[in-house]
């Protein structure tokens, strides 16, 4: 079983917490692939995340990396019987609306901006993941909405947007721990077929 492993990162690039990530899923049946939606590869430290975020929105946006995902993902899916998607932040919500492509999993991680693209029906087992608060938006109300689409499960933990990144000031320890094994626990679930169902 050969498996690939997309890693869409947060408006800060691929930073030291994605490379991270990408190191806990690696493994002999693993490939992992950290895609940099900046095409310079920069990185942004934590202090500046409204550079970050008004970089992100104004010269990369939801709608222009689709394409180019896309491709990615459908050549991954010649070479590999499984191709898996996580997303953090607004690579969550970039994950969340490639949903409907051949995928066996996603996993999206703190996507506020899901809230936007409800249109979208995912065809894959999905995890997504909340924290207890966001501060733009009702996290409950979207949580419930996304629980009656029927591959869809969503998961919430104590703690604020980034609780899962150690060099965040909003990291949150054992929610860290219980995320990242709920995860782990979906690409196992993932990887025998039991996600097919779409549990609740």
């Amino acid at each position: 079983m050969k498996r690939k492993v997309f890693i869409l990162h947060e408006i800060y690039g691929v930073n030291d917490f994605i490379k991270m990530q990408a190191e806990a899923y690696s493994n002999a049946n693993t490939t992992i692939e950290c895609i940099t939606l900046y095409s310079d590869n920069r990185i942004f430290p934590y202090e500046q995340e409204q550079q970050a975020y008004d970089y992100f929105i104004n010269e990369i946006g939801f709608d222009a990396p689709l394409e180019q995902l896309t491709e990615k993902v459908l050549e991954a899916r010649s070479y590999y019987d499984e191709v898996l998607l996580i997303g953090f932040s607004v690579g969550a919500t970039l994950a969340w609306r490639l949903s409907t492509l051949p995928l066996q999993g996603i996993v999206c991680v703190y996507g506020s901006r899901i809230r936007q693209y409800l249109d979208v029906i995912p065809s894959c087992p999905t995890l997504v993941i909340f924290p207890r608060d966001e501060k733009s938006f009702n996290v409950h109300e979207l949580k419930e909405t996304l629980e009656t689409l029927p591959l869809v499960h969503t998961s919430q933990y104590l703690g604020l947007h980034g609780f899962m990144d150690c060099n965040n000031p909003n990291y949150c320890y054992k929610s860290y721990l219980q995320a990242q094994a709920e995860i782990s626990q979906f690409f196992e679930i993932k990887h025998q077929g039991g996600l097919h169902d779409g549990p609740k």
